[in-house]
């Protein structure tokens, strides 16, 4: 049996096979641009590797697919892994409705996600030591601590900050909102709250800026060379990621998503409900926000707490000698 896909100039298409063409796959997507680009990226990962181990499309059996996610495993993330089988378990299920082929990926999961958080939290102290360093006195300065300020209190990633217009902030029943256009969305359809403490920096960030459009970044370039324009996630990243090694909090775990970690935990130490915890994350999982209760119960009743025996005396006193050093 011939295979129905093939791979022309980076592009996939179909070959003369009159039936399971890719291409009518994707058509019958009801999904963005962005996720059909998704699904493209990913089937083409898949045929790449069809091709390198002498495989076709309508000849696997579910032995094949777990090959492919083994493949995955060695050298990708857990949600790419995830990802991407995500989209051959598509392909497979709109072949069986079209009595091409048998789904033959029904009951295959996605990788395992590693157990707690892929990045570190910001303590406290941490983040008041940070904004206490950054500079204020700048144009710039006043844009990158409003940035810092405002993600690590609302928990929002580096792409809704760079989507977010000085037209977002608004005001719903007396509270003023910034409206965001999420992850995987192709609208501003939901908000984060701002409070006084996450508005004023914003406010004289704007003020400094003069006259601003509602339909201009809320936070833009000032660099002669992309001046006006919206910052790029790689910016906000990096800005993120300089302030924090500007007070030696330069670890590879620690990056501009460790605020939104940092905000979700606060929130909830703060005494914020496991529904406010998520309202405000904007998980669409209760159990994504439900694993951060569960990281700081384990922290603050661990067992390990628990284990007490004595340290011999000669040990004792070798360890607060180093500790007094």
């Amino acid at each position: 049996m011939t295979d129905i896909i093939q791979i022309v100039s980076g592009e996939i298409v179909s070959s003369n096979a009159p039936e399971g063409r890719v291409e009518d796959f994707l058509r019958s997507l009801d999904v963005s641009e962005k996720s059909r680009a998704t699904y493209t990226r990913s089937l083409r990962q898949f045929i790449s590797w069809l091709a390198e181990t002498g495989r076709h499309t309508l000849e696997l059996q579910r032995e094949d697919i777990l090959a492919y996610k083994e493949y995955l495993q060695s050298s990708k993330s857990a949600y790419t892994v995830t990802l991407y089988l995500t989209s051959v378990r598509k392909l497979y299920q709109w072949l069986e409705s079209q009595k091409i082929y048998p789904d033959i990926t029904r009951g295959i999961k996605g990788a395992k996600k590693p157990k707690g958080f892929r990045k570190d939290t910001l303590s406290q102290n941490q983040l008041r030591e940070t904004l206490a360093s950054m500079d204020t006195q700048s144009l710039e300065g006043l844009r990158d601590y409003a940035i810092f300020n405002l993600m690590a209190r609302t928990g929002l990633r580096d792409i809704e900050v760079s989507r977010a217009l000085t037209g977002d902030i608004r005001m719903e029943t007396g509270q003023p909102v910034l409206w965001i256009q999420g992850k995987g969305r192709d609208s501003k359809d939901d908000f984060v709250i701002l409070t006084p403490e996450a508005l004023k920096p914003i406010k004289a960030y704007l003020k400094a800026r003069g006259r601003v459009k509602k339909d201009e970044p809320l936070f833009c370039s000032h660099s002669d060379r992309n001046r006006g324009e919206a910052l790029s996630t790689r910016s906000i990243s990096r800005i993120i990621k300089n302030s924090m090694r500007a007070v030696g909090l330069d670890d590879s775990r620690l990056t501009a998503h460790s605020l939104r970690h940092t905000a979700i935990t606060q929130s909830i130490s703060g005494g914020a409900s496991m529904e406010q915890a998520q309202a405000m994350a904007r998980h669409t999982d209760s159990k994504t926000t439900l694993a951060y209760f569960h990281n700081l119960e384990r922290v603050s009743s661990g067992a390990e707490k628990f284990i007490r025996f004595d340290m011999p005396d000669s040990v004792l006193e070798a360890c607060m000698a180093v500790n007094s050093a």
